[in-house]
């Protein structure tokens, strides 16, 4: 058996409730208290038990921490930041993996049996409707790189996808690419919506370059490889590419070094996210910068002043991106 509340309350002295109050954040306790309270902890080998803390407060500080994207190496990154920067902040993350889920009622009921205090949606692919059921549960929620509007309902950190998707177009057509094309993610997800929504818009300004769309079934290595591998077998591929993030764009250089083409002479490629891999010397993707730590970091942020304060407004916080040259575009 461990060492219980009541025994460091004999040994130091003083009340159980003290010993309480000295192990609860922000609880009001003397330093002279503190001190005879902690040295019989130490004495004793005593740790707070968070579970019972959880029963006496109301709050678990346990935060859901819901994704969709477990099979793309850049939520290894995300999930990192979340997870350490969560902890720095006496919160504790509960990753939920919503990969085949389609229901958001089955991931509300799924949370609150854990009781959680606030849920993070990190995910650009799961649709609004997800972070919109967390907070008619009224369970405090931030949806981390989701879309936004100007009539959002939930807090939202993330990018400017249409933005991008102009950014990556302008970018393509100054290298000197007769054709260029877009080759996104899964049709259904709004990221891949709205950065061909961009992307299309741009275009609209050089009547003379050729333009052309596509989808992979997935963001992953796997689906940018089949979907570039099928466009060289087409016949009519372009001379350039936007692929809809990085680990797309990676599984298309795949396709092309297997066909022989010369990157980025032949054939140029730019990604989005700016991953830890794009910048590997054997990748050297050119690529859209997302700040994702800082994206992240605001995430955090946001959760833990909602925790304080569960009525604030919601609020959007949109990041700049910007193009990193690499060795996978032509130089202007």
């Amino acid at each position: 058996m461990g060492v219980t509340l009541k025994e460091v309350a004999e040994r130091a002295g003083v009340s159980r409730s003290a010993v309480s109050r000295t192990f609860t954040d922000g609880a009001s306790v003397s330093d002279k208290m503190r001190r005879k309270v902690e040295k019989a902890a130490a004495d004793l080998g005593y740790h707070p038990n968070a579970l019972a803390s959880s029963l006496t407060t109301g709050r678990t500080k346990l935060i859901g921490l819901v994704s969709n994207n477990f099979h793309n190496p850049l939520f290894l990154e995300i999930f990192d930041l979340f997870t350490r920067g969560l902890q720095d902040k006496g919160l504790r993350p509960l990753l939920v993996n919503l990969s085949d889920e389609t229901d958001p009622q089955n991931s509300v009921r799924m949370l609150r049996q854990y009781s959680v205090d606030g849920v993070v949606v990190a995910s650009s692919t799961l649709p609004p409707s997800f972070a919109q059921a967390f907070r008619d549960a009224g369970v405090p929620v931030v949806h981390s790189f989701g879309r936004s509007s100007a009539a959002t309902q939930v807090h939202v950190v993330g990018i400017d996808n249409v933005e991008c998707g102009r950014m990556a177009a302008r970018t393509l057509v100054e290298r000197g690419y007769g054709s260029v094309g877009f080759l996104g993610g899964p049709v259904t997800a709004t990221s891949t919506q709205d950065r061909l929504t961009g992307f299309l818009e741009q275009m609209e300004s050089y009547p003379d370059v050729a333009h052309s769309h596509s989808y992979a079934e997935a963001y992953s290595f796997e689906a940018g490889r089949a979907e570039m591998q099928r466009l060289l077998d087409s016949g009519a591929r372009a001379d350039a590419y936007f692929c809809g993030d990085d680990v797309l764009s990676i599984g298309a250089l795949s396709a092309v070094a297997d066909a022989g083409l010369k990157v980025p002479e032949e054939i140029g490629i730019i990604g989005l996210n700016d991953m830890e891999m794009a910048a590997w010397e054997n990748i050297d993707l050119t690529t859209i910068r997302q700040p994702i730590k800082e994206i992240v970091s605001a995430s955090i942020e946001m959760m833990s002043a909602m925790l304080d304060d569960p009525s604030r407004y919601p609020e959007a916080r949109i990041f700049p991106c910007s193009v990193v040259e690499r060795g996978t575009l032509r130089r202007v």
